[in-house]
């Protein structure tokens, strides 16, 4: 049984070591086919574009060994085999590692990834196709301060010019034109867009781009991967030979992600068919184009565990593959519409928006509407696209519905938590024995929350976000205990004041229905279960005066809070 290439994305590595291998070779025929001088693909993260590139480059590379393609889809089309397969010297970067708090930082990485590059041609320096001049201009792609300096030092004039430098160097040494491939274009802008260096680095990658792949005229052709479309982004700007394969357009479909058809082959060849309907319910789902597929990273995962490491059942693999700050940028401008919306989507539902999939990085902040478009273009969201850009939305499948549940909404109630002029009122409410006002505060902020609750079977667990709600809420206070073993048993919540010798006790229940007289009844219940269990016996032992003591009652977006004095 072979092994599962689990977070390798080096094609060479996948194949001579003999790891389980999809077929995605119909890549080099559809990228062939096209023509194009330049071609984008926008996939989400965790969807294969990085081992794809590495198959790109061991495909197209003078040198590289064509036994890799053997018994491959591709290696069948002897005719494109013969003309392209090991044709071209290529260049082959990754821009992923290109992230820092400074654009000093970014800048020392992104030179490393180029000296890095440039360093794999060091026969440069012997070629008699080359002149003294065109070998110093090589060398200084690959000098470094000292030899023990971190990253290469590369002037900005020479870096800017450096992948058009070196595509000249390697077409005068070979004879041919050469292929760059450039994965995860877009991560320094991510990253210098939300470190405050997105002009510094946009200024960059601008001249680098328009020198590699517009003015080049030793381009033989170019690839370039990222999670984002972003062909209006001045990167771009007079890039008219760009071609973009995004998730909307069904040219390259299931080359990027698992097929039904494929999913089921690798079920079939390690023994765990039965496991089909678990698989497909949490990882598949993925609409690119015409075709619906599977995220790779956690079919692998998958299979791996529960064949290789012996665990059972699904779990969450994609959550923390990558960050997510893209995404939580836009709760602090979300408005009450659309955490309504969002709800929908994990209740099952699905949405229809205008979606703009020509995002710069300088629109983000510009709208909350600009949401969708991320969260379509990152995989948080899947669907179709209609007439004027209107898109059918939904979410792809149990585990990116886990992530909303655990992650995206609870950010949207972590803001609300964040409203410190409600938190002082309830905080105070509580201390002077003013369960309207701690009533009026709850069912204002509980209306700006998420329903995430509704999700949750199980009533503990709904009554546990309630809990983690207040909790929250008077964070910023630092006489909150959570839990507090007190009489006969632990109280939901107290509050101990000692500077104005107050204390309240809190318990707090979920009522099945949201009826005035029910929830008062849910109340009573709780305050029963503090005089019950004693919760205010050490209280009163240790001088508080007065003790309040709340039985709070929630439903969905509504509470109920009841209060009753601890008789001293």
């Amino acid at each position: 049984m072979k092994n599962l290439p689990t977070g390798w994305d080096d094609f060479e590595r996948v194949i001579k070591d003999g790891y389980y291998y999809v077929d995605k070779t119909k890549l080099i025929s559809n990228l062939i086919g096209t023509g194009s001088a330049v071609t984008l693909f926008t996939r989400p993260r965790r969807f294969g574009k990085t081992l794809n590139m590495s198959m790109l480059k061991n495909f197209f590379e003078i040198g590289s060994d064509p036994s890799l393609f053997d018994g491959l889809a591709i290696a069948d089309n002897k005719e494109l085999c013969e003309k392209h397969q090991g044709k071209y010297p290529v260049i082959s970067i990754s821009l992923k590692r290109v992230d820092g708090n400074t654009f000093d930082e970014a800048y020392g990485k992104l030179c490393d990834v180029v000296g890095g590059e440039a360093e794999r041609f060091a026969f440069l320096l012997d070629s008699t196709k080359l002149s003294e001049g065109d070998k110093e201009d090589y060398r200084k792609l690959i000098k470094r301060e000292s030899d023990s300096a971190t990253y290469y030092s590369i002037p900005t004039n020479i870096l800017t010019g450096s992948l058009q430098k070196l595509s000249l160097l390697l077409s005068k040494h070979y004879g041919v034109n050469t292929v760059i491939l450039i994965d995860e274009y877009d991560v320094p802008l991510d990253k210098a867009h939300v470190h405050g260096y997105y002009d510094e680095m946009v200024g960059i990658i601008r001249s680098m781009f328009h020198d590699a792949l517009k003015t080049n005229s030793n381009l033989a052709f170019a690839v370039l991967t990222g999670c984002l479309r972003v062909s209006k982004e001045s990167i771009f700007t007079g890039l008219n030979n760009l071609r973009i394969d995004s998730i909307s357009m069904p040219r390259s479909g299931e080359t990027f992600g698992f097929s039904d058809e494929e999913v089921e082959n690798i079920l079939r060849d390690y023994g765990i068919y039965d496991k089909k309907n678990e698989i497909k319910a949490w990882y598949d789902g993925f609409r690119f184009g015409n075709d619906e597929v599977y995220c790779p990273w956690d079919v692998i995962n998958y299979v791996n565990d529960n064949i290789f490491e012996g665990s059972k059942g699904a779990i969450n693999y994609w959550a923390n593959s990558s960050s997510n700050e893209l995404v939580r940028e836009f709760v602090d401008i979300s408005t009450r519409e659309t955490t309504e919306e969002l709800e929908k989507l994990v209740a099952g539902d699905k949405v229809e928006k205008r979606i703009n999939e020509n995002l710069t990085y300088r629109d983000l902040d510009g709208s909350i509407d600009n949401i969708w478009g991320i969260l379509y273009a990152t995989g948080y969201l899947t669907g179709t696209r209609g007439a004027d850009n209107i898109y059918t939305l939904w979410i792809p499948n149990k585990e990116v519905c886990q992530i909303y549940e655990e992650d995206i909404l609870k950010w949207f109630d972590n803001r609300v938590r964040r409203d410190t002029e409600s938190a002082t009122k309830f905080y105070n409410a509580c201390l002077n024995g003013e369960s309207a006002e701690m009533n009026k505060v709850l069912n204002k902020l509980l209306r700006k929350s998420v329903s995430v609750r509704d999700t949750f079977a199980r009533k503990d667990l709904k009554e546990n976000f309630y809990h983690g709600f207040i909790l929250g809420l008077l964070s910023q206070f630092s006489d909150i205990q959570s839990n507090r073993e007190g009489g006969n048993g632990f109280s939901d919540i107290t509050i101990v004041n000692d500077k104005l010798n107050k204390a309240a006790i809190l318990e707090l229940k979920y009522s099945e229905t949201e009826g005035l007289q029910t929830m008062e009844k849910v109340c009573d219940e709780a305050l029963k279960q503090i005089e019950y269990k004693n919760y205010a016996e050490d209280l009163v032992l240790s001088g508080y005066e007065p003790i309040y003591k709340y039985g709070l009652a929630f439903n969905k977006k509504r509470s109920y809070v009841k209060m009753e004095q601890q008789n001293v």
